[in-house]
């Protein structure tokens, strides 16, 4: 009821402070993150700069190189990978983020009930299928 009153009032329930209805506050409540994003960017800039400054520069023929491994580069840069690697890669990603809906799942599963049993099924039979459909259509071989 106190809060009621001091609204009615024209007074904040916060702080005591009277309720700016023109908009004019609205904006200044965003100064302090304005003020850390300009810190923050000028701490990145500082520390790049200071990088720039205090590191040794002796540049060599072998260092511009493309790949300084001691090695002259022969031939092209461009190389074709297998698809093989690429399907490798999506199904990690797909069971990573199996991985992420399960673990929290998993952690409260007392107070879910059956219904969510039942979904994290349906899911993991989701999952399940696509990698049956990559087994038997021979992906998974390292041939």
């Amino acid at each position: 009821m106190a809060s009621w009153s001091l609204r009615l009032r024209g007074r904040s329930p916060r702080l005591g402070r009277v309720a700016d209805n023109s908009g004019a506050g609205y904006m200044g409540d965003y100064l302090p993150l304005l003020a850390i994003l300009v810190i923050g960017s000028l701490l990145v800039l500082s520390m790049f700069a200071g990088n720039r400054l205090l590191r040794p520069s002796h540049p060599t023929p072998e260092k511009l190189l493309s790949y300084e491994c001691g090695v002259d580069p022969v031939g092209e840069g461009w190389a074709q990978s297998h698809v093989r690697y690429y399907v490798y890669a999506y199904l990690y990603v797909i069971f990573a983020v199996d991985a992420v809906f399960l673990f929290p799942w998993a952690t409260v599963f007392g107070d879910l009930g059956w219904l969510s049993v039942a979904e994290m099924g349906v899911f993991i039979g989701f999952i399940a299928v696509g990698l049956m459909y990559a087994w038997r259509k021979g992906v998974l071989t390292w041939t």
